[in-house]
This record gives structure tokens, C-alpha cells and sequence, in this order.
């Protein structure tokens, strides 16, 4: 299999050498589109087996290529009609479809995109598209009097190398580095080139069969070959070549370039294409559906961080927010309350986990209306809960009292009379991490000898 990889690049300077020094019709027609032959066998028979979809996507585009090739030589020697001659132009066009699927397979490895990678990279392919059709596309139109079908394929072909260079590059700048992808870029970018050297030379009637110009389209289709020859190096560990810190930035340039384009051309009608629109107006269009994705996912961020540090049952902050403002209070003079039910487990067991639930919430609410605005109340769990108190520890004892009274009467739910007690643990913030701990040894101490408040 080896063998077969290494005859194109050796057929390729082979044709070269011939072509220098003694060039003739198989030269052009037999040996040429051979060469194309063999990068179609050199596919098939690489070991990337896990590209299934665009090994086949990307054969079938080359074979339509080295069709249409083998048509145009024909052509060229007066060997075909003009109706072969016409089907062997489509077949070039053919090319361009296979080769974007394969392309995209390829760059997207075993993972598939996700939305904001498709908008990313869609926004940025039609900016490099808008750029393309404003200052590229326009030096190899050709002449709109020609023949219609000549003129037809002569803006195709252009249209359509925009297209697959913006696709990929695009797609291969905000995908993890991968040597095959590089290679598959490489030989687009080369193959691409091509095409618009000949157009130009085609436009200023220059360009003639069987000069070097030829050789470019089989460079890149051989380069794009051997990308399937190796191993996909794409790790967890490499990055992006445009990392998300940088994709708006590109995006920001992409959307900034369209709409101002769009503005010259509403200001000037013929200072550039009116055909740029299109590309320009999608850029646009997408930057601000890439906006409402971006607003509609950070709320949906927002909610789940609030959900993740909110105890479901009673809508308190949980034992984690809690950690997390304790981190934010080492600096502030105050104190910690730990707060454990007396009683509650009977309850569970007498009643059920439906009542003990609403007994809960009913505890949650007098905490709350007994606390002063500005003290942070949470649900750790079960029957405790935590309160942070800015200000002089003494007040904080008296809010521990104030909290322990609340209890001292009985709650009623479903004609049932609850009576519960609590006990507490007041910590002083000293600035040390171990505030939590101290709180907690206050509260069980509480608890173990009855003595409703612990301060400590």
C-alpha cells in the first residue's frame, strides 16, 4: 500500500520532467489524469478507516475532477463533442459538493459541532466569503458578452472555491490542531489557488493547456490525499488555532467588514458587486442569531448556578452557598449560627416525609421573618441550618434567642399541632477558616448538655 501512496508524487515529477522535455498528447491526456487515477487508490486503500463517510465523499470528488479533466484534454485535442465538452465542465462542478462534505467530515474528527460552533464558524466563512466576492471574485469574471455557458461555469467556479476555502478554514481555525486537517487545508488552499491563477490567465487569454499551471491542481489533490496516510493527532490537551477567547474577536472583524461593506455599496451602488449581499447580509444575520444563543445560554448558566446552590425544598441558599459566603466573610466582623432541630426526627417518623417537609418550610419562614435583613439564612441539610450576622458577636447571641423563640410556640399543619425546639451554636468570626468547625462544635455542645444557645 505504501507503493501506491508514493506513485502519484512520482508520477507527478515524472510529468514534470516530460512535460519539459518532450511533451506530447499522452502526456497530457494519459499520464495527467493517471496521476489522479492513483490519488483515488491512494485514498481508498489508507488506513483511516474511521473517516468512512469522507474518504468516500472526497474519492467521489476527485473522480469527478480527474473525469472532467480527461474530458477537457480530450477537448483540447478535438477528440470530444460539444456536448462531452459540456459535461465534463459539470463534472468539475460536481467536484466542489463531494469534497465539502468530505472536508467537513474529516476537520470534525469523532466529535460532532456543536451550535455555537457552526454559527462561529458559519459567520466567519461568509465574512471570508464577503471579502472573497468584493476584492477577489471581481479580477476573474469574465466577459458577460461571451457565451452563456462559459460565462455560467466561469462564475461558478470561483463562487464555489470561495465557498469550500471559507468552509474550511473556518471549521479548521476553531477545531483542535490536527495534522490530517492541516493537509487536507494545505491542499484545498493550493488546489483553490489554482483555480484562480488559470481563471485570471483564462480571462486575459493567456492561459494554454499543458503548462505548469496544470500541475497545481494535482499538487493539492496529492496533498489533500496524504492527509489520509496519517494518524489523527487531535488530543484533549492541544488547542484551537483561534481559542475562544480569540473566535470574537474574528467574529467581531467578520460582521464589522460585511456591514460596512453593506453600507459602501448602499452609499456608492458602483463602488463594489451588488452580489456581495448576499454573503454580507448572512454574516449579519448570523452574528445576532449567534448574540440570542449567547443571551439564552447565559440564562440558562444563571439559573442552574442558582438552582446548584439552592435547596430545593425550601428555597434557601444550600450548604454549598453557604461554604461560599463563609469564604467571603473571613475579613468582616460577625458570627456564625448553626441551627439543629430538637424533636424533628419523631415528626418523620410519626407523620411521614410529607409532613416533616412542610414542617420545614414552616421553620424556614420564622427563621427568616426573625432575622434582620441583612443576615444570610441556609438549609444545610436534614433539620440544620446556618445564619451569617455581620456585627458584634453579643448581637448575634441576642438573634440566637430571638431565633430559639420562634419555636416556642406550636405549628399546625393538617389539624395536626408540631412542637419543636433548637439548638444553637454562635461562633465568632476571627478571620480563620475554621469558623464552620467551631460553629458546629457549639451547636452539638448545645444540643448535648440542652442548653438551647452555645456561644463560642
Amino acid at each position: 500500500m505504501r507503493i501506491v501512496r508514493l506513485l502519484g508524487p512520482a508520477l507527478l515529477v515524472l510529468h514534470l520532467i516530460l512535460r519539459v522535455t518532450n511533451q506530447s498528447i499522452w502526456t497530457e491526456v494519459l499520464l495527467y489524469n493517471l496521476i489522479g487515477i492513483f490519488v483515488i487508490i491512494s485514498i481508498a486503500l489508507s488506513p483511516k478507516v474511521d473517516f468512512f463517510v469522507s474518504k468516500i465523499a472526497i474519492i467521489l470528488g476527485i473522480f469527478a475532477w480527474v473525469l472532467g479533466s480527461l474530458i477537457a484534454s480530450f477537448s483540447h485535442y478535438n477528440f470530444a463533442t460539444n456536448l462531452l465538452t459540456s459535461f465534463g465542465e459539470l463534472m468539475y462542478l460536481v467536484f466542489y459538493p463531494f469534497i465539502i462534505v468530505g472536508s467537513v467530515r474529516m476537520i470534525r474528527g469523532q466529535t460532532s459541532y456543536k451550535r455555537n460552533e457552526v454559527l462561529d464558524s458559519a459567520i466567519i466563512g461568509f465574512g471570508i466569503t464577503t471579502f472573497g466576492m468584493a476584492f477577489i471574485l471581481p479580477q476573474v469574471l469574465p466577459d458577460l458578452t461571451r457565451n452563456f455557458w462559459h460565462v455560467f461555469y466561469a462564475i461558478a467556479y470561483p463562487l464555489a472555491d470561495l465557498i469550500l476555502l471559507a468552509i474550511v478554514f473556518s471549521l479548521f481555525f476553531i477545531r483542535r490542531f490536527s495534522l490530517p486537517s492541516f493537509l487536507l487545508v494545505v491542499g484545498i488552499t493550493v488546489f483553490v489557488a489554482t483555480d484562480f491563477l488559470y481563471l485570471s490567465l483564462d480571462n486575459d487569454a493567456l492561459y494554454s493547456l499543458g503548462t505548469l499551471i496544470d500541475d497545481g491542481w494535482l499538487l493539492g489533490i496529492l496533498v489533500i490525499s496524504e492527509s489520509f496516510w496519517h494518524a489523527d493527532s487531535q488530543q484533549k490537551d492541544t488547542q484551537p488555532l483561534i481559542t475562544e477567547s480569540r473566535t470574537p474577536l474574528l467574529i467581531t472583524a467578520a460582521v464589522f467588514f460585511s456591514a460596512t461593506l453593506l453600507a459602501l455599496n448602499a452609499l456608492q451602488p458602483n463602488y463594489l458587486p451588488r452580489y456581495i449581499a448576499f454573503p454580507a447580509v448572512m454574516t449579519v444575520v448570523l452574528a445576532f442569531s449567534r448574540l440570542a444563543t449567547a443571551i439564552n445560554q447565559s440564562r440558562h448558566i444563571g439559573t442552574e448556578r442558582l438552582l446548584a446552590r439552592t435547596d430545593e425544598l425550601t428555597g434557601l441558599p444550600n450548604r454549598r452557598r453557604l461554604i461560599s459566603e463563609i469564604e467571603e466573610f473571613v475579613d468582616k466582623e460577625g458570627s456564625l449560627l448553626l441551627l439543629d432541630l430538637d424533636g424533628f426526627k419523631p415528626i418523620n417518623d410519626t407523620y411521614g416525609h410529607e409532613i416533616g417537609d412542610k414542617v420545614l418550610k414552616q421553620v424556614a419562614r420564622r427563621f427568616d421573618r426573625a432575622l434582620p435583613h441583612d443576615a444570610f439564612l441556609a438549609r444545610l441539610g436534614g433539620d440544620e441550618f446556618g445564619v451569617l450576622i455581620e456585627g458584634l458577636h453579643e448581637s448575634a447571641i441576642e438573634i440566637a434567642l430571638a431565633l430559639r423563640a420562634t419555636l416556642s410556640y406550636p405549628i399546625h399543619i393538617e389539624n395536626k399541632e408540631i412542637q419543636l425546639g433548637v439548638s444553637i451554636g454562635v461562633a465568632k468570626n476571627t478571620g480563620h477558616a475554621d469558623l464552620l468547625l467551631r460553629a458546629d462544635t457549639a451547636m452539638y455542645k448545645a444540643k448535648r448538655e440542652g442548653l438551647g444557645v452555645c456561644p463560642l
